[in-house]
């Protein structure tokens, strides 16, 4: 075989396209080359909210003593996030005060994360770092904003600082440990956790799908193999749908938590 037919015959040869953080960067679609450019996980991210807002206006705008089916699942949220979230962490006094908070948080992240099993869509709108750095600076302004609420900015700033009972010598050391740990890794610690869950969980989701795709269209024969990754990625997909309620649960608690640990009288 010459040189050329075997160029020839290697680019007639079908190819794997594995999944690659390019999934991340498509392009822009409305507005493009200016600061309000839209893309596709922009149009899901908008997509995802208007529909988690319109599920919660039809299920809560005709309420009745004896509820149906719908505005069951709609008070089993609700009351989910009230009960096991806002008053088990904060207590029923200041959970009430940041369960509205908690509460849009908390269906707000799991309707994007939800996006990335949905066909069609098939990309979590929190796969990107915007959505993520929004919601853990809402976070960290929460818990700052309730504690100086609370202790004033003076007290408060000590109260995170400085431990009680930390012999003087050590109080510098301390302090920048826990500086750092308070008002840097905490918000950062957020905003990582979510954001690299739903990277990995779409491109595993790509892999096999694209690995099904390869196997059974490319090789006949390789269609057993076509089965396994069609059921892995079918399997995948359930789990990353507990993935998608267990990160807005975790991101919310924590949020909760550190409201807490900010009210406080002391750490």
């Amino acid at each position: 075989m010459t040189q050329a037919n075997t160029i020839a015959h290697a680019a007639d040869a079908p190819y794997f396209s594995p999944p690659s953080i390019s999934d991340f960067f498509p392009p822009e679609l409305l507005f493009a080359g200016t600061p309000f450019a839209i893309t596709r996980i922009t149009l899901v991210q908008l997509l995802a909210t208007a529909v988690m807002v319109l599920i919660i206006v039809l299920g809560t705008r005709r309420l009745t003593v004896v509820p149906g089916r719908f505005q069951s699942v709609i008070e089993l949220g609700f009351g989910f996030i009230r009960e096991q979230i806002a008053f088990q962490v904060l207590g029923e006094k200041d959970g009430k005060r940041f369960l509205p908070l908690l509460t849009a948080m908390f269906l707000t992240i799991l309707a994007l994360n939800l996006t990335g099993v949905i066909p069609f869509l098939n990309i979590p709108g929190t796969s990107v770092a915007g959505a993520p750095l929004v919601f853990a600076l809402t976070a960290y302004v929460a818990f700052v904003y309730a504690g100086i609420r609370r202790h004033g900015f003076g007290h408060f700033l000590k109260n995170s600082l400085v431990p009680s009972g930390v012999p003087v010598y050590l109080v510098p050391i301390i302090a920048i440990v826990e500086l750092i740990s308070v008002f840097i890794a905490r918000p950062v610690s957020l905003f990582l956790r979510l954001l690299l869950n739903m990277i990995v969980g779409h491109l595993m989701l790509v892999l096999f799908f694209s690995a099904t795709n390869f196997f059974f269209f490319s090789f006949n024969w390789l269609t057993p193999l076509a089965a396994g990754t069609l059921t892995l990625g079918l399997a995948f997909t359930l789990f990353e749908v507990f993935v998608a309620l267990l990160q807005a649960y975790v991101f919310t608690i924590l949020t909760a938590v550190y409201i807490q640990l900010a009210v406080a009288e002391e750490h």
